[in-house]
């Protein structure tokens, strides 16, 4: 039986490169955007073809979606056509980008917490938010291999956090539970998981930072090792 498509709203890197994996390992993605289908060619032909584009309406509809769009635009995802289905928050807080918000200077809510009031009908888990795009995709192994990555998964609901650690064992990772959406904050940028760890430290002196990164492996940060970060955070 073909597996169910994957929808991706957002067609930036983390969303283009979450489509290129699906994609290489047997999914159907639905990709979307707030700019419309006719702005997707570049990305859908570089997928190949698993990938078709679609409103953000339309990838919303799949049943399982990878939201991977900046933050401040989470009040504009498409609410009705997410209910009933599970929501994958690839989001993060930048205030410098996304305009500060209240609830979450503060420390009332995590950014996931925020976006599961928004999407009343669904069910958020987060992933993808703690890795860059070039690492997310080259760092990606089959199950067993033993220099396999793991990224960190957040969710309050049991069923739905299965789902994304099952996509993500497909997409070529571990997953490590860290707990639920309050606590989805031991990932967020600056905190010692985030990012830094799938990278071999920092580039040499004299050298392009930016051909580094495109140019420089990640490195294979095991299960364990996520662990251990995420018990280090402090909020």
């Amino acid at each position: 039986m073909a597996s169910p498509a994957l929808g991706i709203i957002g067609s930036g890197m983390i969303g283009g490169t979450v489509a290129r994996l699906a994609a290489a390992a047997g999914i159907d993605v639905v990709i979307g955007n707030s700019r419309g289908p006719d702005t997707l060619g570049e990305l859908v032909d570089s997928v190949g073809p698993r990938a078709r584009a679609a409103t953000a309406a339309e990838a919303a509809s799949t049943g399982l979606v990878v939201v991977a769009v900046p933050l401040h635009a989470y009040d504009r995802l498409p609410v009705a056509e997410v209910s009933g289905g599970v929501v994958v928050d690839a989001m993060n807080y930048y205030p410098e980008r996304d305009g500060h918000i209240g609830a979450l200077d503060g420390g009332e809510l995590t950014s996931s917490e925020l976006v599961q009031r928004q999407l009343t009908g669904a069910t958020v888990v987060k992933a993808f938010n703690n890795i860059d795009f070039r690492r997310l995709g080259t760092l990606a192994r089959p199950a067993g291999a033993g220099d396999r990555s793991a990224l960190p998964v957040a969710g309050d609901d049991g069923a739905a956090t299965a789902r994304v650690v099952e996509l993500l064992d497909r997409l070529g990772y571990d997953a490590v539970e860290l707990g639920t959406l309050a606590d989805s904050w031991r990932s967020r940028p600056g905190t010692p998981v985030y990012v830094q760890p799938y990278f071999p430290g920092e580039p040499p002196a004299g050298q392009d930072r930016r051909t580094w990164f495109f140019e420089t492996p990640g490195v294979a940060v095991p299960a364990a090792r996520v662990r251990e970060l995420l018990a280090t955070a402090v909020r």
